[in-house]
């Protein structure tokens, strides 16, 4: 039946995880199914995953149902994703090599360049880099990186209804460097990219210390944070946003949205998983997907 409203690709993740359960409890919500309609995609019917067992099976099922979502979201059968959450060590038993969602998205579909916003009321946040070990950030951080993350994010938040973004660039050391007492960092990477940007017409500000650039962004300073590592990112959002927050891959040409969560094991099968975060992801997916097709009509 034709209603008109987007559709919407809930994938459920690792199947020994809780995806099934909080996907199944999305696809039943009335403010889920009056916003959009759902399809579920996920392993066979028939097949059996023990609930909290890491295994490669279960890496390979949660692969092969992502990789038909975003298959049928480039050919128009549905029109956004939103991903339960999948496990990283289950596709490295798979013999998969990408470390999650974002960098397998950007290989199925292409894209050059992706980032990992996190979108929440209080807070949004961009990371520069994502499953990159704190040893390696700092080499990671080139200044070519941080231009393509700070455009896409100036690109991209249009969409997201901010017209104009306001972005700042969190600095890497503490105090933002200490005008290089504490690294140099900041004075030989960070201060250019703002610069560069600035000049290319990008409303970007900063380096700024982490410990107190996320306030101003929650006090309307900021439309948005550019965080320069995963947890530097992640522990504020979640500080104030946890199961409400979502993960949003900017970058690609399709529409994406996921939890702020993991597989949580521990609790796999018990039925009491919180399905808020996968609400919000799929609510936020059927907006997008709403934004992005009268902008084609445009």
């Amino acid at each position: 039946m034709i209603t008109g409203k987007p559709r919407v690709a809930i994938t459920v993740g690792d199947p020994a995880g809780i995806g099934p359960e909080i996907a199944a409890k999305v696809a039943e919500d009335p403010r889920v199914t009056d916003a959009c309609d759902v399809v579920l995609y996920g392993p066979p019917a028939d097949a059996r995953f023990e609930p909290g067992v890491l295994s490669a099976d279960a890496g390979r099922a949660a692969f092969e149902a992502i990789c038909r979502a975003v298959r049928d979201a480039e050919q128009g059968v549905v029109d956004a994703v939103a991903t339960a959450p999948i496990n990283k060590l289950a596709f490295a038993r798979a013999g998969l090599p990408w470390k999650g969602h974002t960098d397998l998205l950007a290989h199925l579909t292409g894209a050059p360049r992706v980032a990992m916003m996190f979108w929440s009321d209080p807070l949004k946040v961009v990371l520069a880099t994502v499953h990159v070990p704190l040893l390696d950030v700092p080499r990671t951080l080139t200044r070519e990186l941080l231009d393509d993350i700070v455009d896409l994010t100036h690109h991209e938040l249009p969409r997201f209804g901010i017209a104009s973004p306001r972005l700042a660039l969190a600095g890497l050391n503490p105090h933002a460097g200490e005008d290089g007492l504490m690294g140099d960092e900041e004075q030989r990477v960070l201060r250019p990219v703002v610069d560069a940007a600035r000049a290319r017409g990008v409303n970007l500000s900063g380096p700024f210390p982490g410990d107190t650039v996320f306030v101003r962004a929650v006090r309307g300073e900021f439309d948005a944070v550019v965080a320069c590592y995963h947890d530097q990112g992640l522990i504020p959002v979640k500080l104030l946003a946890f199961g409400t927050a979502v993960n949003v891959t900017l970058g690609l040409p399709i529409v994406r949205t996921s939890v702020d969560h993991g597989t949580a094991f521990d609790i796999a099968g018990r039925g009491v998983a919180d399905p808020s975060s996968m609400v919000a992801a799929t609510l936020l997916a059927a907006k997008l997907a709403v934004v992005r097709t009268r902008s084609a009509r445009l």
